[in-house]
């Protein structure tokens, strides 16, 4: 293959090895920008037809636009998201995009062990134990295995999710408005899901359809103390009606890996500054409420396949005029 020229957008730390080692293996002549593209540093572009993005990366109207004017031809995610591409418009501007794919086991696993935090009141604990109070009040646990979890989308990650639940010996159903029909799947309607599951978890992607999935509707139909999960994306979750349903008891209780409003700080260091998230802060001051900084994905293994699936759909379209994991 051709040796062609990547522009990599919002590099971080811990993916400068796996760029240094596929930018070698597939002979790619790359330049590495810490930043997040925006107005600011798009002027970079210019003389690459190529870039590689993730999520912090502003590719709406005005950014596409000028792209478009600097001749690039192709922008592939190192995330399965792209809710941050206006995909219509860059269709339109005959500028491809790809997504990225990865290990599933990386956000099915993690959000296994977030079930079983939230199941064994781990934030309490961890919060009790931080001020020397040992005692037990409170922390009376469930089990997994008498659980019904409702897994809401079955793509790689939701399908991943149901493997890794099956010795547990608890009850899993699924909704997905495209079903798989794969042997083990129990799908149910999701108003079936919302009534049936103790614990609902979310994986699918951000769309116009799915923004606020859950909101103060949704969880009126659920059982009482349910517990929620979402390493998908924070928008899928009307926040504030998830903060009456935790204050009201509705909800039992809630693993958050990702928020609304989280792109204005997240990946950053903001102990220094003042958070503007007056959501966040509540969720954060609540014993029941887990929240990580979207790492669900992070392990080794991911972001080695993250780094490589982005350059190879740049690399496969340069010279084939296709990728493997094309958007539009």
């Amino acid at each position: 293959m051709k040796k062609i020229k990547v522009i990599a957008f919002s590099v971080r730390e811990d993916e400068l090895e796996a760029f240094d080692k596929f930018s070698n293996l597939y002979n790619i002549d790359l330049k590495i920008i810490r930043k997040p593209l925006s107005n600011l540093n798009i002027d970079e572009t210019l003389g690459y037809e190529y870039i590689s993005f993730v999520s912090t990366c502003n590719l709406k109207k005005e950014n596409l636009e000028i792209l478009k004017k600097n001749k690039v031809k192709f922008i592939a995610s190192r995330s399965i998201g792209y809710d941050n591409v206006d995909i219509d418009l860059a269709t339109k501007l005959s500028i491809k995009v790809s997504n990225s794919s990865y290990s599933p086991y990386s956000v099915a696993e993690f959000t296994v062990m977030s079930m079983m935090n939230l199941l064994r009141n781990l934030p309490l604990a961890i919060k009790k134990v931080e001020i020397n109070n040992f005692s037990l009040k409170g922390l009376k646990g469930r089990e997994l295995q008498n659980q019904i979890i409702g897994v809401i989308g079955t793509g790689k990650i939701g399908k991943t999710v149901i493997k890794c639940l099956s010795g547990f010996g608890c009850r899993v159903i699924a909704y997905d408005p495209f079903p798989s029909h794969l042997e083990g799947i129990e799908y149910v309607s999701l108003e079936k899901l919302k009534e049936q599951s103790d614990i609902i978890t979310l994986h699918v992607p951000m769309t116009s359809q799915n923004k606020h999935i859950i909101d103060s509707k949704f969880l009126a139909s659920t059982k009482d103390d349910v517990l929620i999960i979402n390493t998908a994306r924070g928008e899928l979750i009307h926040t504030k009606d998830l903060i009456a349903g935790l204050k009201s008891g509705k909800v039992g209780g809630a693993a958050l890996d990702v928020f609304e409003g989280e792109s204005k700080i997240i990946y950053r260091d903001c102990s220094q500054k003042q958070i503007d998230n007056d959501s966040l802060m509540i969720l954060k001051s609540m014993p029941n409420v887990q929240i990580t900084p979207h790492q669900a994905f992070f392990t080794h293994q991911a972001v080695s396949d993250m780094v490589e699936t982005s350059l190879k759909s740049l690399l496969e379209f340069s010279s084939t005029g296709e990728a493997m994991n094309s958007i539009n």
